[in-house]
């Protein structure tokens, strides 16, 4: 697999989960695994993690000469 190929794959999945914890602020979606409710506040946290992830990604995509 190319570099270029792995970052636009990676990035657009960090988009993509990035956008859930964003919709699962914005809506109060619950998450429930058997008998534990995972709090908000892990989105808090995994918003600016997931899209910081995306945009380095992208940054890496934008750099010329480097990614093959």
């Amino acid at each position: 697999m190319s570099t270029k190929l792995y970052l636009i794959i990676s990035g657009a999945i960090f988009f993509l989960v990035g956008m859930l914890h964003l919709f699962r602020l914005i809506y109060h979606w619950p998450i429930i695994v058997g008998t534990i409710t995972i709090p908000h506040s892990l989105s808090y946290v995994g918003l600016p993690v997931t899209i910081g992830y995306f945009v380095w990604a992208c940054w890496l995509l934008s750099r010329r000469g480097s990614v093959k």
